[in-house]
């Protein structure tokens, strides 16, 4: 986790300064707005999978733990899964609608 914000520190600073390198040759400003929605959407993708596999994991443990508890687990689990899926569709609907 240190590594992943140390890595944003370093890298955030250096795309909003691609003005101070020197006015030709830079990156424009369309460019920086399409790099920030690539990482809009590895952001969510990353964070959606995460939290999918974490629920996914402790629900199946709850499963294993209590066979008889499969039906009260099985639902709000594929509802809390939906849930999250749909946050990273939101931002990919944003970044269209945006660009």
């Amino acid at each position: 986790m240190r590594n992943i914000v140390l890595g944003f520190a370093v890298a955030v600073p250096l795309l909003f300064t691609w003005k101070a390198f020197g006015a030709e040759g830079g990156m424009d400003t369309q460019s920086v707005k399409y790099l920030a929605y690539f990482f809009a959407m590895a952001i969510a993708a990353f964070g959606g999978t995460a939290a999918q596999s974490n629920a996914a994991s402790v629900a199946l443990e709850g499963i294993a733990r209590n066979p008889s508890a499969a039906d009260k687990i099985q639902t709000p689990m594929i509802l809390a899964l939906a849930l999250m899926e749909s946050l990273v569709i939101f931002t990919l609907i944003s970044v269209f609608l945006v660009g």
